[in-house]
């Protein structure tokens, strides 16, 4: 492997208020661990997404034979973790998420939609905001909606992941005051077509000014509530020790 492959951009907190996340998936775990190593020196946390079980497991048992004073905060449903190099920790900073504590929520249609759904909670969580949780509300049932409005509705930040028709995105655009940010998940039969129904239907809305992020994106709609709330700062809630 070059050692040019990979090129950090650690001054992305500064410029944009958002400091780099690695996207893992299509990563080797050999990149990844220079990855981590070149990050070390920033003794700032890091973000990983859409990190595989297989990836995870080596770079957990790699960190713990190579330094095993660093962490890796592994969370499998969102497939994302936070590499803590020495001297970092994650430190809640009060002043971050206790503004936002009820400033955004997060709010998945079914079940199915919960990795969406995490991904994005778990965004926001690095960057110090916590989100009010909402599961299955699809309009399946649309009881289940009503009976979680009120903590919907309170948000000024409202992140939908909706796969199949995605109708929910809909239902909550037309209801609330706050931003909806929709994310069309690849859940769904058939001419579901892995989210492309949902994405075309989101973007098709009658609900007027809801948002789209990409399929599966909770990583991008978490990103995108943070500067809607101007809340993307620097490093949030994971603090340098």
């Amino acid at each position: 492997m070059s050692q040019n492959e990979i090129v950090l951009d650690e001054g992305r907190a500064e410029r944009m208020g958002l400091p780099e996340a690695i996207l893992c998936e299509q990563k080797s775990v050999t990149q990844l661990q220079l990855i981590l190593e070149r990050w070390r020196p920033q003794r700032t946390p890091l973000l990983l997404t859409r990190l595989t079980d297989a990836q995870a497991s080596s770079l957990t048992s790699w960190l713990k034979d190579t330094a095993p004073a660093e962490q890796l905060l592994d969370h499998r449903t969102s497939r994302t973790a936070y590499y803590l190099p020495e001297g970092s920790s994650p430190t809640t900073s009060t002043s971050t998420s206790t503004s936002a504590a009820t400033r955004v929520a997060v709010v998945s249609a079914g079940t199915s939609d919960v990795f969406v759904a995490q991904e994005a909670i778990r965004t926001l969580a690095f960057h110090g905001v916590s989100a009010v949780e909402v599961y299955d509300v699809g309009v399946a049932g649309l009881h289940r909606y009503m009976a979680r409005r009120g903590a919907i509705a309170a948000a000024d930040v409202v992140i939908v992941c909706a796969g199949m028709d995605a109708a929910l995105v809909s239902v909550i655009g037309g209801d609330v005051k706050g931003v909806v940010i929709a994310v069309p998940t690849s859940v769904g039969y058939g001419v579901a077509a892995g989210g492309h129904a949902a994405l075309h239907a989101t973007l098709a809305s009658c609900a007027s000014g809801v948002v789209v992020v990409n399929i599966d994106n909770g990583y991008g709609a978490a990103c995108a509530a943070l500067r809607v709330l101007g809340l993307h700062g620097g490093r949030g809630a994971l603090a340098k020790g």
